[in-house]
């Protein structure tokens, strides 16, 4: 410190400068960061890379190997979207499913840097003949109308109607020409996989299943239980009165749609599978009793070919008022067997039935497909004809009712 600087006034130095970086500096990291850009912005468009924005799994694969054995051949010929879970050999390659012969599947193996392929076969997947339904027959085809929604039942060119198509014979008993007739239907088929094979594998064939429109192979399981001489009704959700709280499922027909809009609904439902011989409600005891959006539900029906049942679970339904009015065969139940599941109210529910078919010669029985219903119905089918009971399929009892 000099003497000046001890003399000098307080607060009267000048201000030092602060140090300040050329005004070209920030225009040069500017200028590098655009090329930077733009240099990465034309290598993202002009590289070669084949596979660029292309989803890919990276698998070990080994190209030099043969077919896939076991458990890894099966999963390289499950993936028929194009990936295979497993393949040992390098890194770097994506694996496709190429179209294949029958009995083995190609796949096509590609290096996911220089773009080579090679084929490898591995053993195909074997297919399962019974999940897959039968081909429409010609006689089939004939019954069937393409929608929009998909194919529907209709009456031949011919007149032959689809209730009479794939309706089954009645066996008559010896001597007996005249013996009450009662035809049981067994309803909620196509839920569960269990009760959909007891209800085919454990009741005679006259009785009637009935099939909800939901079950992915619907089509399978109907044609099973044709096959094992059932009867079969489609059952058509209906808007019941305490609705949505109580929902039969989609597509259900309800009283707040305008016609037209549950017409729609209802090709849908009948396009679900093909080879029943008429409808049936599933719920419904606010749409069967309003007569409004019930009679174009029943008289596409009618003009189908089909028939209605009803389940005679609502005293209030306008069925048989409506399917008189359009010349369309129809049954109601007249003892739902079930309603109190247990063996004993089951029991007590057949004997009714059978009480009823002695009085009028003919009676109708509806049960869901629970477990106990199905034994019980099963076991009291082998000792009906004993008791001189005739039992028939659905359209042996399914009459034109009278217009009231």
């Amino acid at each position: 410190m000099t003497v000046d600087d001890l003399n000098a006034p307080l607060g009267q130095q000048p201000p030092k400068r602060r140090s300040r970086l050329p005004a070209t500096v920030p225009w040069v990291i500017a200028g590098l960061l655009v090329v930077f850009f733009g240099v990465f912005a034309v290598w993202a468009v002009m590289g070669d890379n084949p596979f660029g924005g292309e989803p890919m799994v990276v698998v070990p694969a080994d190209i030099h190997a043969g077919p896939a054995k076991g458990a890894d051949a099966q999963k390289a010929a499950s993936a028929g979207s194009g990936t295979v879970d497993r393949y040992d050999g390098p890194p770097g390659v994506k694996v496709e499913a190429a179209p294949s012969p029958s009995n083995t599947k190609t796949v096509t193996i590609i290096d996911g840097k220089t773009g080579q392929r090679q084929e490898i076969a591995v053993p195909a997947p074997a297919t399962d003949a019974a999940a897959a339904p039968a081909a429409a027959t010609p006689a089939e085809q004939k019954l069937t109308e393409m929608t929009p929604q998909g194919p529907i039942p209709r009456i031949a060119a011919d007149g032959t109607r689809p209730a009479e198509a794939f309706a089954r014979p009645v066996k008559q008993l010896a001597g007996k020409p005249d013996a009450p007739r009662i035809a049981i239907v067994v309803t909620g088929l196509g839920i569960s996989a269990s009760a959909t094979a007891d209800a085919i594998g454990k009741l005679p064939g006259a009785v009637t299943l009935g099939f909800m429109p939901y079950a992915s192979n619907a089509a399978a399981l109907v044609a099973r239980a044709r096959d094992a001489g059932h009867e079969i009704l489609l059952q058509i959700p209906m808007e019941p009165f305490d609705y949505p709280d109580n929902d039969p499922g989609p597509q259900t027909l309800l009283t707040s749609l305008a016609p037209q809009q549950n017409i729609e609904r209802l090709y849908w439902l009948l396009s679900r599978f093909q080879g029943y011989v008429g409808i049936t409600n599933a719920m419904g005891a606010r749409f069967t009793a309003s007569e409004q959006s019930f009679t174009p539900v029943l008289q596409e029906a009618a003009k189908r070919g089909l028939i209605f049942v009803d389940d005679g679970s609502s005293p209030r339904s306008l069925a048989g008022r409506i399917a008189g009015a359009d010349n369309l065969p129809f049954a109601k139940a007249d003892v739902v067997l079930d309603s109190v599941p247990s063996p004993g109210e089951i029991d007590r529910a057949l004997t009714r039935l059978e009480t009823a078919a002695r009085e009028r010669s003919v009676a109708v029985g509806v049960a869901s497909a629970l477990p106990v219903a199905i034994d019980h119905i099963a076991a009291w089918a082998e000792a009906a004809e004993s008791r001189g009971l005739l039992l028939v399929p659905i359209t042996a009892v399914a009459v034109k009712a009278k217009a009231s």
